[in-house]
């Protein structure tokens, strides 16, 4: 199977955009950029299928709109130890199936001149002085370029000799009735009071072949390899719903966050997406796919252009555009937020909600003045300092 200008290992929301907009940037290219996806298609991807509107917006700039079922989300609630609170705004996102959603982008890259070949388990990669070569059950493909959109546990990613990374989650979900006692179907609700939890439990509502169900699970960063017994934290609060673990089907699946300093690319090669590294802090995840594409397919057909391929400065590139610049933040706020600072972080969020408007501006993809962020951090950053001063002169209790 040979003549591909690039091969895209893996046929999510990051692989299937990379395709979409490299072909967007490049007609010439279409027919000549394959997806390569394990699975076939419409397969079930474990997500809790929150999708901030920015998404839908950078999909909308090449005119590609992904209509399926989904419930509209028009505002989050975050319960942290100190308190919680609530803070609405219209159509922010939606939530979806990625069983639909991949499977309907599918289709649509397809119908713009990418092409998706299913059933292929990539078994290796080997980058050639003339071009690449992945090995699959199916053969071998060979082309100008490889990109690993293919996951946590991406094959292009070991090819390169990459470490898993340092930030690495464990997650687990399921989808139940809603149950008395359930908040506003129209919020996101995340529970970050947990003691030990390096992340936060959330119920998320949802359509399950149409009928209105929620997505409950537990998020869990895990800091030094450390593990939590995530069954047993999802088990205990079914049971305080009157829910029993043992009636649904589990979902277990990892993420990888971002990380500074990470090489994400090499001679031929580029990774995107989870490969590569989302956002850490929150493991939000579809939205950040939908970016990584939006980012390297065009910096693909100017490569490509160029017959350039050394992507040397694909890295640092990265880095400075939206995405990277989003991630980056939230990979720095990470240890702070998970170390000695946290309880001054939470009495700020708490006493925020301009702060926390802004995030969830920032998820729907709305212009965001520079007055209007800047006035937002000062503010912050002048309540956070406060938050610091009185935690670390509150008298002890032992």
């Amino acid at each position: 199977m040979n003549g591909d200008d690039v091969i895209i290992v893996g046929g999510g929301p990051a692989g299937l955009a990379t395709g979409l907009f490299l072909c967007h940037a490049d007609p010439a290219r279409r027919g000549r950029v394959v997806v390569l996806e394990k699975e076939r298609y419409p397969r079930d991807k474990f997500c809790a299928g929150a999708l901030g509107a920015r998404a839908d917006q950078v999909l909308m700039r090449i005119g590609v709109g992904v209509d399926v079922p989904s419930v509209p989300v028009n505002g989050v609630s975050i319960a942290l130890a100190g308190g919680a609170i609530s803070v609405r705004s219209e159509r922010i996102g939606r939530v979806v199936r990625r069983l639909e959603y991949d499977h309907a982008l599918a289709r649509a890259s397809a119908a713009r001149g990418v092409r998706i070949c299913e059933g292929i388990r990539v078994t290796g990669v080997r980058v050639e002085s003339q071009g690449v070569t992945v090995e699959s059950n199916e053969g071998a493909w060979h082309g100008r370029v490889v990109v690993g959109a293919d996951g946590v546990g991406s094959v292009v990613r070991r090819a390169l000799g990459l470490s898993a990374g340092k930030l690495r989650a464990q997650v687990i979900e399921l989808d139940t009735e809603p149950v008395p006692g359930d908040r506003d179907r129209g919020l996101l609700h995340f529970d970050a009071s947990l003691p030990g939890v390096s992340g936060y439990a959330w119920d998320f509502p949802t359509l399950v072949e149409g009928q209105a169900l929620v997505c409950r699970g537990v998020y869990h960063l895990r800091k030094d390899g450390a593990e939590l017994d995530i069954h047993a934290l999802l088990a205990a609060r079914l049971a305080e719903r009157g829910l029993d673990i043992g009636r649904y089907r589990i979902k277990r699946f990892a993420e990888r966050g971002f990380e500074h300093g990470e090489p994400y690319a090499a001679p031929r090669v580029l990774l995107v997406g989870e490969a590569a590294g989302i956002d850490a802090l929150t493991g939000e995840g579809i939205a950040q796919a939908i970016a990584y594409g939006a980012f390297a397919g065009p910096y693909l057909a100017e490569k490509l252009a160029r017959a350039d391929l050394r992507f040397d400065d694909f890295t640092r590139r990265l880095a400075r555009s939206d995405l990277g610049v989003d991630v980056g933040a939230r990979a720095r706020i990470l240890p702070h937020y998970f170390g000695n600072h946290r309880a001054a972080l939470e009495q700020f969020l708490l006493k925020s909600p301009d702060f926390i408007a802004l995030g969830m501006d920032h998820f729907a993809g709305r212009r965001l003045s520079r007055r209007k962020i800047a006035r937002t951090v000062v503010s912050g950053a002048w309540q956070f300092a406060r938050s610091r001063h009185a935690a670390n002169t509150a008298p002890s209790t032992v």
